[in-house]
């Protein structure tokens, strides 16, 4: 139970190193939007959510995970971060 125990630790502790990132990643959106929006440039870029899409699906395998949950699990990211630039 002792090894449960920690190891359940250890997932606690990189959630919270997941949340941090997103966290991270949002006030980075945020401030892209205020550039976009001084620009006029509108919120999504369907150019640049591939790109995104991609790379993060080559980095996917790189890491040795499932490149296609990996792309579903950042459109969630991507709409996030859209929504926060609004």
């Amino acid at each position: 139970m002792d090894d449960l125990t920690e190891l359940r630790r250890k997932i606690d502790q990189l959630d919270d190193q997941v949340l941090l990132a997103l966290s991270e990643r949002v006030k980075v959106c945020r401030a892209i939007g205020e550039v976009k929006k001084k620009q006029g440039m509108p919120i999504r870029d369907a150019l640049r959510e591939k790109e995104v899409y991609n790379r993060i699906k080559q980095r996917a395998v790189e890491f040795g995970l499932d490149a296609g949950q990996v792309e579903a699990l950042y459109h969630e990211i991507v709409n996030m971060c859209s929504a926060v630039q609004e």
